[in-house]
């Protein structure tokens, strides 16, 4: 017996696609994204850095000075000052050579500026860069 056209057209409605697999490999690839994402540790404090025509991407593991408007010298958002840069660098050395990179505010006098990078070079810093935006 020949179906009739009520059940062949209840039929061809009944055709879906089965959407939970492809849910489950969002998720998982989700779950990817946010495990493999690194994250870059900051100064704790806003820097307006200089502009400059030619800049490269630092290394994860660089030991991040910054020197505020103010004059404020911070690692790792505490203030150490000019005095507290060799031995702070000279410690963070032991562990591991890293270079060394300055975050200075682009108001900061010059003289404050080569102050921290012969403090962190007289603590055995082989690499002091300065950093700018680009």
């Amino acid at each position: 017996m020949r179906p009739s056209i009520q059940q062949r057209l209840e039929s061809q409605n009944d055709h879906r696609i089965d959407l939970s697999p492809l849910l489950d490999v969002v998720f998982i690839l989700l779950i990817f994204f946010i495990v493999t994402t690194v994250f870059v540790k900051e100064t704790g404090v806003e820097i307006d850095k200089p502009q400059a025509l030619s800049t490269a991407q630092l290394e994860r593991t660089v030991i991040m000075i910054a020197i505020t408007e103010n004059g404020q010298v911070v690692y790792d958002s505490s203030n150490i000052g000019v005095a507290g840069v060799r031995a702070t660098v000279y410690q963070l050395l032991q562990a591991q050579d890293r270079p060394v990179v300055v975050q200075a505010d682009k108001s900061v006098r010059t003289e404050l500026l080569v102050q921290v990078i012969d403090e962190a070079k007289l603590a055995g810093a082989e690499s002091v860069n300065i950093a700018t935006d680009y």
